[in-house]
């Protein structure tokens, strides 16, 4: 225990040093800071590990079902600062003075996220300060994840939906604003780090926006902020993931300008061309969800689109090259099941 306290205690005084050399070196402060996100998001080695953990198997084993095995130095930190508070006060007034910098956002809502909602801060005006803080630095770092398709902020974003926003009495400890903009940050991501499945939870906790009447409720907005964030995808696995798991979504209320608004939105991803380019994966991914969310009117829907693509000649060779791939390919699982059902039969009668 006493390693694992001066481990972590020699950490945040190097964290220290290099923050205060950035905002002493304005010339380099942007490097420094750089470094210094890179420094505490990286995932920790087996020296580290064995070090903070201090052998103890059964905290290992929590650590790696807690963070599926990716353990980060934030990780670590984060509970660091709220055991020990008075260890991050430095810290923290530091980051305060570079918050107009690239990257200081991004330290404090990896460092002092749990610290925000678990130690008490006598400061109102400090709230709102860091509650906006740690809604801007959470979706830079989550969109790093999205740019990288990794989870390396994982347990950023479940602590923030679990621990935050499932809980009313923890949500009460920021800004209306800063708790409107969370759930609107946990609405776009919710679905890239595979928690959809607390969607209905989610949903019941949503505070009340001024512009519901005109948006809608929950589900509605939930929706809206889903179609804009699928629009500023660009990583092919990532849009993949998008549109395999809204299927979930599927016999969903929405508003009729909502319902609109996303079928207009995965309508994008069915054409060759601009202004999405998606690839044939994306059109073929995005024609399924789109036929399953919205089956009324499927085939004038594809009739349609098959008259758009005849204005894409260029595609014409590769479209038909990939259907007659398709079409062979079926015969031949057709034959082979065909021929695998009759062997089947034939052994079944000799038994």
């Amino acid at each position: 225990m006493q390693q694992e306290s001066a481990y972590l205690t020699a950490l945040t005084q190097e964290i220290e040093r290099k923050l205060q050399k950035a905002l002493n070196s304005q010339s380099q402060r942007l490097e420094l800071l750089q470094q210094l996100f890179a420094d505490i998001a990286l995932e920790i080695d087996d020296r580290a590990r064995d070090i903070i953990l201090s052998g103890d198997e059964d905290k290992i084993i929590a650590a790696d079902d807690e963070f599926q095995s990716q353990l980060c130095f934030y990780d670590f930190l984060a509970d660091h600062f709220v055991s020990v508070p008075e260890n991050g006060k430095r810290i923290l007034d530091l980051i305060v003075q570079l918050w107009s910098q690239s990257f200081a956002s991004n330290i404090f809502a990896l460092l002092f996220h749990k610290w925000l909602f678990e130690v008490p801060i006598d400061n109102p005006e400090a709230l709102l300060r860091y509650g906006s803080a740690l809604v801007q630095g959470s979706s830079n770092v989550f969109w790093i994840d999205i740019q990288t398709n990794t989870r390396r902020f994982l347990s950023l974003f479940h602590y923030l939906l679990v621990e935050v926003a499932l809980v009313p009495s923890q949500l009460q400890k920021i800004s209306l604003q800063a708790r409107r903009d969370l759930f609107l940050l946990l609405s776009r991501f919710i679905i890239f780090y595979n928690l959809d499945h607390m969607l209905e939870s989610f949903l019941k906790q949503f505070p009340d926006f001024p512009n519901s009447f005109l948006l809608g409720g929950p589900v509605d907005i939930f929706v809206i902020e889903l179609a804009d964030q699928l629009q500023k995808l660009k990583v092919e696995p990532v849009l993949l993931h998008y549109l395999t798991h809204m299927r979930a979504l599927q016999g969903w209320e929405l508003r009729m300008t909502t319902s609109t608004r996303l079928k207009a939105c995965l309508y994008s991803f069915t054409s060759p061309g601009g202004p999405v380019y998606p690839t044939r994966a994306v059109r073929h991914a995005a024609w399924d969800t789109l036929d399953l969310l919205f089956p009324i009117g499927r085939h004038p829907r594809h009739v349609i689109s098959l008259f758009f693509r005849l204005l894409y000649p260029w595609y014409w060779p590769s479209s038909c090259w990939n259907f007659i791939i398709t079409c062979i390919r079926a015969v031949f699982y057709s034959i082979l099941h065909l021929v695998l059902s009759s062997w089947d039969n034939m052994r079944s009668k000799k038994m």
